[in-house]
């Protein structure tokens, strides 16, 4: 194993490009970009003017033979990612997909289970904003048992504005056929990850996705859905691109305490309060017709426009699973996303949809089979449509 991580970053357009940039320039002192693949000989051009002494490739098989390369960056369109990523891992190179995993999870089940066939080479997912350090700290709270169980999580992220002019960018952007959804699929990812990463997976859901709220596209800008867990906690999840301004505050209630996570422009903050007595014991012995509960503590935490400005901006989240990936590959350092929970969050979009287009409650497992035999239909109205 050479001291550094070889990347090859597979379709070079803006996410890829920017990967591409950050690794040239050495942001991650493990890694290096040892290759790039595009289809579009324009972006080869312009990659081959920005990345001195790098090879490119116009077929992604052919930088996959390439002994120059460790691991290999999918950031191609979403319906490509799984089936890229297998042959990734088939030829026997480290995988790291762009969000969403896939479009269905009909093949991001089959990537999975490529995955577990290759359990020497690692597998991850850029879900860059499990590396804020609020969510993280969410997340430390849970695990440590001081909110207790869970009884609610709510989430409204409505700070995804998106005008017609973004939308008509290229034909494939905003249509069933060319990106398979909308905000769920291309800009919500991250939040319905961070859901079931700190809540866990729901039973049930019942979805409302809005196609083409104020905006000239096919595809959902316009989302809410209700979800139940197994222990009879509940979750609204609220999203769109055509509200501004926008919100982005997650609370979650549990039996011992609360916390809450907001965004205001570039600056976040977390707080939990803990109670100082379980809510479910209180209620056994108080005899008080409005009682009090008051706080055993409140945890505060903020992250100012500056620091902020760096993390998202400068040089951004995405770097962080970069250097988190070569230290997994180098010495074996614990992925901060699995590739393999990337079903996950898609799962929970697929049965947003269906249970939308079904007008129903879907229960999970989610019938995958069906959802691809329903997604299939969009597209071919699409067709009909634009015919």
């Amino acid at each position: 194993m050479n001291n550094k991580v070889r990347y090859g970053i597979i379709g070079i357009g803006k996410m890829g490009f920017l990967h591409a940039k950050k690794l040239f320039k050495g942001y991650d002192k493990n890694g290096v970009l040892s290759a790039v693949c595009d289809t579009d000989s324009e972006k080869l051009k312009s990659a081959e003017a920005s990345f001195k002494g790098v090879k490119t490739f116009s077929d992604y098989k052919e930088l996959l033979k390439s002994a120059e390369v460790d691991a290999v960056v999918v950031a191609t369109p979403h319906y490509d990612h799984p089936v890229i990523g297998a042959e990734v891992l088939k030829a026997g190179k480290h995988l790291l997909i762009e969000k969403p995993a896939g479009v269905f999870t009909k093949a991001v089940t089959q990537l999975n289970e490529v995955a577990k066939e290759n359990p020497n080479l690692k597998f991850g997912i850029m879900y860059n904003q499990r590396t804020n350090p609020l969510y993280q700290e969410a997340k430390r709270i849970i695990a440590s048992g001081e909110m207790g169980e869970i009884k609610r999580i709510n989430w409204v992220i409505t700070n995804w504005y998106r005008p017609q002019a973004y939308y008509d960018q290229g034909g494939w952007r905003g249509t069933w056929a060319g990106e398979g959804g909308g905000v769920m699929i291309n800009q919500c990812p991250h939040q319905i990850d961070l859901f079931q990463w700190l809540a866990g997976m729901p039973v049930t859901i019942r979805g409302y996705a809005k196609e083409g709220m104020h905006r000239n596209i096919s595809v959902e800008n316009d989302v809410t859905f209700y979800a139940e867990f197994e222990n009879g906690a509940s979750g609204v999840f609220v999203t769109s691109t055509h509200d501004c301004p926008g919100t982005n505050r997650l609370e979650i209630d549990g039996d011992g305490g609360k916390l809450v996570i907001e965004q205001n422009l570039l600056k976040e903050k977390l707080t939990f309060v803990k109670l100082k007595t379980p809510e479910p014991l209180f209620n056994e012995t108080n005899k008080t017709f409005i009682p009090m509960l008051f706080p055993s503590k409140k945890i505060k935490m903020k992250v100012g426009t500056l620091k902020n400005a760096y993390r998202l901006g400068i040089v951004g989240q995405h770097i962080n699973i970069f250097r988190n990936f070569s230290l997994a590959v180098l010495k074996g350092e614990k992925l901060i996303a699995e590739g393999i929970e990337g079903i996950n969050g898609l799962t929970i979009s697929n049965a947003v949809y269906l249970s939308s287009w079904l007008k129903e409650e879907i229960s999970l497992p989610l019938n995958e089979d069906l959802f691809l035999t329903e997604l299939n239909k969009k597209i071919e109205n699409e067709g009909n449509n634009n015919g």
